[in-house]
């Protein structure tokens, strides 16, 4: 099984990194004990390729992106272990290229004109396929072979998800999952409430369930809110099994999901939360979540539930106990977030990749080959996962439990009979406008808040333009 990355820290050097016009930040080298360096590197000879094979050892890549992955810059944090290998046996080494999120498309297409192209960059699905067919990221297939067995697993998800014609553009390394429903334990207690995990495990964590809880505990007059955090209407709407908009793999198309009854059945909870005063009111704070942080007010007990993905919770034990609850006292948990009471009985999860895509006119494509192959096999290899799980226990303090939960919401993910996949601004600037709309009726103005019916005669001939639009432009580019 594959795990979140942890290692237990043991020794630092000092480096400096200056990013991109900024501050100057302080790279702190963080490695492993002796015995699990070793046995990394022992493994990673058994599946990934000899130096004296590869003409990328001893290079650097550029990554372009909004964060660093890979150093560290604090002795708290975790270790990439796929960088680590990169480093460690190839000698090689990554340039961050910083830009803002805002700017993160953009300013990537200023650096390809301007003929300073990085070499990678996120591989999130807003990548595609709108950026792909304007040339920002090329096809990946002379540097990762999907049907290799240290890739075959992601063969049928990229052949699916992230294909033009018969070219790749993403290197996934791994599919995992997307928002989930995090709470604080104590919390739960103090209102009677039963616990949403033991409730997930007898199969009683539903919409009805959620809502009520909600409801009971939803006060604005004491500044009590049950929901809050940027993705709650979009986590609940996928929890519908069913997307505004999906790409439908034997027409080779997106099509339009409007008369869908459970996106209408979605919606109309998010409408009576609304309604109810059950979500904290954003438009009211210069659109802002409480105290501008993920998980605001969870640990004061004025928020219930924070609907997000999981990286939300996950750093530095200090930061995130002041934020979510005593973690080591076991406050925090998460479940997937509720099913719909008359759907089939599944629990959807949002899925989503985890990878790279190649930037047109990368210098170092090879490199990025190469890095990708290390970080797929830390994901594979049962010596790199056994290291990983350990140090998550003890350098983020998660229990057993999470770690338990961890594991069935990545399940959920990977089972493709109910992945929930979408592409967000990959659809293009336009048709994602319209499909965000509908996802986040919610998000609105509680006296502006409008019912589906009333959204799909404002948004739906609209959208459907902008999906024969986007079919249009991939059937050209293919061509």
């Amino acid at each position: 099984m594959k795990r979140l990355v942890t290692i237990t820290l043991v020794f630092l050097l000092v480096l400096a990194l200056v990013g991109c016009g900024k501050s100057k930040r302080q790279i702190i080298k963080l490695t492993l004990s002796t015995e699990d360096s070793e046995a990394i590197l022992a493994a990673a000879g058994i599946k990934l390729p000899d130096v004296e094979e590869v003409s990328a050892a001893g290079s650097t890549i550029k990554w372009f992106a909004w964060y660093d992955g890979f150093h560290n810059y604090d002795e708290d944090e975790i270790v990439n272990t796929g960088f680590f290998t990169f480093t460690e046996k190839y000698g090689c080494e990554i340039e961050w290229v910083e830009c803002t999120w805002l700017d993160r498309f953009d300013g990537l297409a200023n650096l390809i004109l301007g003929g300073t192209p990085p070499d990678f960059a996120p591989g999130n699905p807003e990548t595609f396929p709108s950026y792909a067919i304007k040339s920002m990221f090329a096809p990946v297939d002379d540097y990762v072979d999907y049907d290799d067995p240290l890739w075959s697993d992601m063969k049928d998800f990229v052949d699916t998800y992230f294909s033009l014609g018969d070219k790749h553009y993403l290197i996934c390394t791994d599919v995992s999952f997307g928002n989930v429903c995090a709470y604080n334990r104590r919390v739960i207690q103090e209102w009677g409430f039963d616990d949403p995990a033991e409730l997930y495990f007898n199969d009683e964590w539903t919409w009805d369930t959620f809502y009520d809880m909600c409801v009971e505990f939803s006060d604005p007059d004491q500044d009590r809110y049950a929901l809050d955090s940027w993705a709650y209407s979009e986590a609940l709407m996928d929890s519908s099994g069913a997307t505004v908009t999906y790409l439908d793999p034997e027409l080779g198309k997106f099509v339009s999901n409007l008369d869908d009854p459970r996106l209408e059945r979605a919606a109309n909870l998010l409408y009576d939360l609304t309604k109810d005063e059950c979500c904290y009111p954003k438009w009211q704070h210069g659109h802002k979540i409480r105290n501008d942080v993920n998980g605001g007010g969870i640990k004061e007990g004025l928020c219930l539930f924070w609907l997000s993905p999981s990286w939300a919770f996950t750093g530095p034990l200090d930061e995130m106990s002041a934020i979510w609850g005593d973690i080591e006292g076991g406050e925090l948990m998460f479940v997937p977030v509720p099913r719909d009471n008359n759907g089939d009985g599944s629990y959807y999860i949002a899925t989503t990749p985890v990878g790279y895509c190649i930037v047109n006119g990368a210098e170092n494509p090879e490199g990025v080959g190469l890095y990708a192959a290390c970080e797929r096999f830390k994901v594979v290899d049962p010596t790199v996962i056994s290291i990983d799980r350990r140090q998550l226990e003890e350098t983020y303090k998660w229990s057993e439990e999470m770690l338990s939960m961890w594991d069935i919401c990545y399940e959920l993910s990977n089972n493709s009979d109910i992945a929930i996949l979408k592409y967000g601004e990959g659809y293009g600037s336009d048709l994602y406008s319209y499909v965000n709309s509908l996802e986040n009726l919610a998000h609105r103005d509680i006296n502006d808040t409008i019912t589906w019916a009333q959204g799909k005669e404002q948004y739906g001939d609209s959208l459907q333009y902008y999906i024969d639009e986007l079919n249009a432009r991939i059937a050209e580019y293919i061509s």
